[in-house]
């Protein structure tokens, strides 16, 4: 037998040995720092995961992830693997859309990932205008990272997103929906609180809250420099990578942190929090649309998202910048 004619044996018998259970528990292996995570995130024994990955090593006759005490890396072959996995992830995702009902009235389903606390309204009226033109459409927002939210656009297992971006994928269509300036604020218990005329020295040595991603290296660096410059890098106290909770900690006075001022000046406004220095050349972030163009739409995921980029295509940035 030649070689073209033993590939080809060995690429038949995969594919009818092959259980899709065992990629999807290898995506999220290789989505994790640990088998033991990746055991948490399916609701599984860590043992079965394990053996999982044993078995799906031994099908394919290479080795997947490099496991040692303070070591978790996807081999080469992994990595290979994990790309190819998420594709066929998304492929199953989507295979109910190739079988969607051929009529003049759109009723399918949205599913949007979305960051902590978007507010936005170009997004708004964008939701407004769909439901009042496919009132039978359904939607879905399901609330994550903005690490986490990309990560489904990429598998295919939602619509699109709307995030911060670290890195561009280059299989992935990016579209800056608004930009939103950040400032520092405290709670009502902090000693700055209620305090006029303030300077950004007055926040020297105050112990501060922040985001998981407020890194040097990360999607919120000019927010980092902006505590930097207010002596505040080096007493981060409480951590998160969701909005809400980074609010929470500095209303409940556990530091200074950096907010959206349109998403905290309801706040404000109620004596909940206090704007602090600097009050002009407040960083500015970049809050964008994601999709991917590899992903099968149904007819009311692409009218929602055609919507959306054409308010985008025609509303100016100047208008759709806040704070």
């Amino acid at each position: 037998m030649d070689a073209s004619a033993v590939t080809n044996a060995a690429s038949e018998r995969l594919v009818r040995e092959l259980d899709w259970n065992l990629l999807r528990t290898f995506v999220v292996l290789a989505e994790s720092h640990s088998v033991t995570e990746a055991a948490a995130k399916l609701r599984l024994a860590q043992p079965s995961v394990s053996t999982a990955l044993k078995k799906l090593e031994s099908r394919l006759e290479k080795k997947l992830i490099e496991r040692s005490p303070g070591h978790y890396r996807l081999t080469r072959a992994g990595e290979m693997l994990y790309r190819e996995a998420v594709d066929i992830q998304g492929s199953i995702f989507r295979l109910t859309t190739a079988m969607r009902d051929v009529t003049d009235e759109v009723q399918g389903h949205v599913k949007i990932a979305v960051a902590s606390h978007v507010i936005c309204p170009v997004f708004d009226d964008a939701l407004a205008e769909f439901h009042a033109i496919h009132p039978k459409a359904t939607l879905s927002i399901d609330v994550d990272t903005s690490r986490e939210t990309i990560a489904a656009v990429t598998a295919r297992s939602a619509s699109f997103a709307i995030c911060l971006v670290r890195e561009r994928n280059p299989k992935l269509e990016y579209r800056r929906l608004y930009r939103e300036a950040f400032g520092l604020f405290c709670g009502p218990t902090h000693p700055l609180f209620g305090k006029t005329e303030l300077a950004r020295n007055d926040l020297a040595g105050h112990s501060s809250v922040s985001f998981a991603t407020d890194r040097l290296h990360d999607v919120l660096r000019p927010v980092t420099l902006m505590r930097a410059e207010a002596d505040l890098g080096d007493r981060i106290v409480g951590t998160s990578s969701h909005l809400e909770e980074v609010r929470r900690m500095i209303i409940a006075g556990l530091g200074i942190g950096p907010l959206p001022v349109h998403v905290a000046q309801r706040d404000v406004e109620a004596g909940l929090l206090w704007h602090l220095p600097p009050y002009d050349k407040m960083p500015e972030i970049d809050v964008h649309v994601v999709w991917n163009p590899r992903a099968k739409l149904n007819r009311a995921e692409e009218s929602l998202l055609g919507g959306l980029l054409d308010r985008i295509d025609t509303i100016p940035i100047e208008q759709r910048t806040y704070g």
